[in-house]
């Protein structure tokens, strides 16, 4: 063993060198690898198939950003709305810091889109070349027929996923019917008829796709990704890192299986954990930017460590607690019960949000060139627009009340509204009041809506006002 043992994690000096190198990973199998592909591509698989679910007759979830309508399984949302989605957007980010500060960064090792296109486009790389090697060596060769011909198929395979891609986006905002049903055909080839914003859109989406998960890969991580900047902000001594046990590996050394090494550390020096890291970084190195937690070189020391006699966990998920202080880690600790506490009022107040949400909107605007004027009858009128919004995603009938209040009357262009789903309507209506019974000055109003089959009814308060005001 080594005489001087550091007293805490080693960190990477990281060089300031925005260098492109290629990182070819050595693909492993192992327990977390099982469970990094079955999480990966379950998500892939929800993200391409959502588009098509279909729900009361219309995609479930849509974002029709043309007509500011947005479907979320049977729940219509509009613009004025978006205290929604940005709440949605607050719960995603606590939980992500409350997971970061229990797990680290696995939500980059297991769920981030970039890991998970990647780990997709550097497996066709694998198929068409072969395994790490022969790709470093494809790499190396000089240009010829053949590492031309696989060089397109991969690219080509490569654009293929990145259209599929891009064209799943798309259905999200354009709807899967409109997309994949507006062809025309020139002469006798079938063409897409779409406006400019879904081709722009197309053309972004696939663009940043394939530079993404097919050139910039781990740079993305390394070098523009600010969640690995600010990790260090949120992790403490009892978070989970993959992390490599300095006392137990060191010296390092070669030797064989059940040879007498008693000089020598546990780590054989056989650069498995640097050969299947997807970022290219050595965990020995100690804890580092780069590092997304993908726990391949785990999985990958636990088999070499299975292979010469040796016990598991060279590498492996600990805490620094764990591993430099020897004292067990602490799971209840105030900054974790802080982000559930929040998380818990967030989730809370929307959820009652939601189920006390009407969807059904009134809006009442008044006739700014008149406050108020008298008919031939002597009655004071305040004419007002009155807008309604069915939030629903059926049709339906609904009748516009006026409060009960002495001497005012309601007057209406039409007695019922029938409107579709996610439809809205502006009605002009008069109320008049009695100057004999109505109070000089501002009177409070109260518009009730109605729907037909008494389902949905909401309220809106407004002001009438008096000759003279």
């Amino acid at each position: 063993m080594s005489e001087q043992q550091p007293n805490k994690i080693p960190v990477q000096q990281v060089d300031l060198d925005a260098t492109k190198y290629s990182v070819h990973p050595r693909f492993v199998k192992g327990l977390y690898q099982n469970i990094r592909i079955i999480t990966m591509y379950a998500l892939l698989a929800a993200f391409l198939l959502l588009p098509w679910l279909r729900y009361n007759g219309r995609q479930a979830i849509w974002f029709d950003v043309p007509s500011q309508h947005y479907y979320i399984f049977g729940m219509t949302f509009l613009t004025q709305d978006f205290y929604f989605i940005a709440a949605f957007a607050i719960i995603a980010a606590f939980t992500l810091f409350m997971v970061t500060v229990y797990a680290g960064r696995v939500w980059c090792g297991y769920a981030c889109p970039q890991t998970i296109w990647t780990h997709l486009y550097q497996h066709v790389e694998k198929w068409v070349i072969g395994d790490r090697n022969k790709r470093i060596k494809f790499d190396k060769k000089p240009m010829s027929v053949e590492k031309a011909l696989k060089r397109s198929i991969v690219y080509f395979i490569w654009l293929v996923f990145s259209v599929i891609t891009a064209s799943t986006f798309v259905s999200y905002v354009a709807g899967t019917e409109f997309l994949y049903q507006s062809w025309q055909f020139i002469g006798f080839i079938p063409f897409p008829d779409w406006p400019t914003w879904v081709w722009v859109s197309m053309f972004i989406f696939t663009f940043a796709t394939y530079a993404n998960a097919g050139y910039m890969r781990e740079q993305m991580c390394v070098q523009i990704c600010p969640y690995g900047r600010f990790q260090s902000v949120m992790f403490d001594k009892d978070t989970l890192i993959v992390s490599y046990d300095y006392e137990r590996g060191e010296p390092r050394g070669a030797r064989k299986k059940n040879a007498n090494a008693d000089h020598l550390g546990d780590c054989i020096q056989c650069q498995m954990c640097v050969q299947v890291c997807p970022t290219g970084i050595d965990i020995r190195d100690g804890l580092q930017v780069a590092c997304i937690q993908c726990a391949a070189c785990v999985d990958a020391c636990n088999d070499v460590m299975d292979k010469v006699g040796l016990p598991r966990g060279l590498i492996r998920y600990t805490t620094e607690r764990q591993l430099t202080e020897k004292e067990p880690s602490r799971l209840f600790r105030p900054r974790l019960f802080a982000y559930l506490a929040l998380l818990t009022i967030l989730c809370g107040g929307v959820v009652f949000a939601l189920t006390d949400r009407v969807p059904l909107e009134i809006d009442i605007r008044r006739d700014r060139n008149q406050l108020s004027s008298v008919n031939n009858e002597g009655m004071i009128e305040n004419s007002y627009i009155v807008k309604l919004t069915n939030k629903t995603q059926e049709l339906h009938t609904y009748q516009v009340t006026l409060a009960p209040q002495d001497g005012l009357s309601l007057e209406l262009r039409f007695n019922n509204l029938e409107l579709k789903a996610g439809e809205s309507f502006d009605m002009p209506m008069s109320i008049f009041g009695d100057p004999d019974v109505i109070e000089f000055g501002q009177t409070p109003v109260t518009l009730n809506v109605t729907s037909e089959d008494g389902q949905y009814q909401v309220s809106k308060q407004n002001i009438f006002t008096t000759q003279g005001q």
